[in-house]
C-alpha cells in the first residue's frame, strides 16, 4: 500500500515493429482519421444542406456521424503524435480524457442507434401519427436524451476510476480504457464493479427496447408491401450498424477482460482497434450507399463542389492571361 501513488504519467503498448514500421503506421491511421472526417463531415453537409433530408431520420443520422468523428478524435490524434514522435506515454489526466471522450463516444451511439429504432417503429407502425409524435420539440429531448444519458454515466465511471490510487503504470492496450485503469490499482475494484452493472442494466434496457422495436416493426411487414419496402429501404442500415456496435463492443469487452500474454499481440491490437476504426467508417457508408435520398444528395454535393473548383481554376487561368 506504501508504494500507491497518483502517477503524473502512464505508458501504453508500444506497437509491434514499431521501430522499423512506425512511419508505415502512422500514414494508414492518417489515411484512416482523414476517412473518417471526410465522409463523416460530407454526410453531415448533404443532410444539413438538403431540405429533404430534414427530417427525424436524417437528423438522428447526422448526430451519429457528429458522434463517429467525437470519438475518433479522442483516438487517432493521440496515436498519430506517439507515432511520430515515438513516445508511447500519456499523462494521467489526459488518459482520463481520453477514456471518457471514446466512451461517451461508444454509449451515444448506442443511445441514437435506440432512438434510430423508435424512429422506424413509429414510422412503419404508426404512420399516421409519425409527425405528430416525433414533433421538433421530441426530436430535440431525444437527441439530448441520447447525448446526456451515456455521458454522464461514463463521467462518473471515470471519476470513480481515476480517483483511486495506483501501483502500476503500464496500460497493455495502445490507448486508454477504464477497466485498465480500474486493474493499476491496489485497491478494491467493488465500488467499480457494482457501478458497472448498474450501467450494463440500464443499456441493456435500451437493447430490450431495440429488440421489441424491430419484433413489431417485422409483425407490421407481413401485413403490408409498403411496410417491407420501408423496412429493407431504411431499416437495413439501421441493422448492420447495430450488428457492427455488437461485435465493437463483444471485441473491447474481450480484449478488456480477458486480453493477456497468452493471446498473440495481433489478435490483442485487432480487437482494441476494431472499436475505434470500424464503426466510424461503416456508419456513414452503409447509410450512404443503402438510403437514396442520402445517396443522391451526397453525389449532388460532390459534383457541385467538383464544378466550384473547376469554375475557380478556369477563372484563375484567365486573369493569368490577362
Amino acid at each position: 500500500m506504501d508504494n500507491m501513488s497518483y502517477p503524473g504519467r502512464l505508458t501504453l503498448m508500444v506497437p509491434k515493429e514499431s521501430k522499423s514500421y512506425r512511419h508505415a503506421y502512422f500514414i494508414c491511421f492518417l489515411a484512416l482519421y482523414v476517412l473518417i472526417l471526410s465522409i463523416n463531415i460530407r454526410l453531415i453537409m448533404a443532410i444539413i444542406m438538403e431540405k429533404s433530408l430534414h427530417e427525424p431520420m436524417y437528423i438522428f443520422l447526422g448526430h451519429l456521424c457528429i458522434n463517429g468523428i467525437y470519438g475518433a478524435t479522442g483516438f487517432y490524434p493521440k496515436i498519430l503524435s506517439d507515432l511520430i514522435l515515438d513516445s508511447y506515454v500519456i499523462s494521467f489526466h489526459m488518459c482520463a480524457l481520453q477514456i471518457f471522450v471514446i466512451y461517451s463516444s461508444l454509449l451515444c451511439e448506442f443511445t441514437i442507434l435506440t432512438v434510430m429504432s423508435y424512429d422506424r417503429y413509429v414510422a412503419i407502425c404508426k404512420p399516421l401519427d409519425y409527425h405528430s409524435r416525433l414533433t421538433k420539440n421530441t426530436c430535440v429531448k431525444l437527441i439530448l436524451f441520447s447525448w446526456i444519458v451515456p455521458t454522464l454515466s461514463v463521467l462518473t465511471a471515470t471519476l470513480l476510476s481515476n480517483f483511486r490510487p495506483i501501483c502500476a503504470y503500464h496500460i497493455d492496450k495502445l490507448y486508454c480504457d477504464n477497466w485498465s485503469v480500474v486493474k493499476l490499482s491496489c485497491a478494491s475494484s467493488f465500488v467499480n464493479n457494482v457501478y458497472g452493472y448498474i450501467g450494463a442494466v440500464l443499456f441493456l434496457s435500451f437493447v430490450v427496447i431495440i429488440i421489441l422495436s424491430y419484433i413489431k416493426l417485422i409483425a407490421a411487414c407481413k401485413i403490408s408491401l409498403e411496410n417491407r419496402r420501408k423496412f429493407w429501404k431504411t431499416c437495413l442500415p439501421h441493422i448492420f450498424s447495430l450488428i457492427n456496435f455488437s461485435f465493437a463492443l463483444l471485441f473491447d469487452f474481450m480484449y478488456s477482460r480477458y486480453g493477456s500474454n497468452d493471446i498473440s499481440e495481433s489478435l490483442r491490437n485487432f480487437l482494441a482497434l476494431e472499436l475505434v476504426i470500424v464503426p466510424p467508417v461503416f456508419n456513414p457508408l452503409i447509410y450512404g450507399l443503402n438510403i437514396r435520398a442520402v445517396r443522391k444528395s451526397v453525389f449532388t454535393l460532390c459534383v457541385a463542389s467538383k464544378v466550384n473548383v473547376s469554375r475557380l481554376q478556369n477563372k484563375q487561368k484567365l486573369n493569368k492571361k490577362i
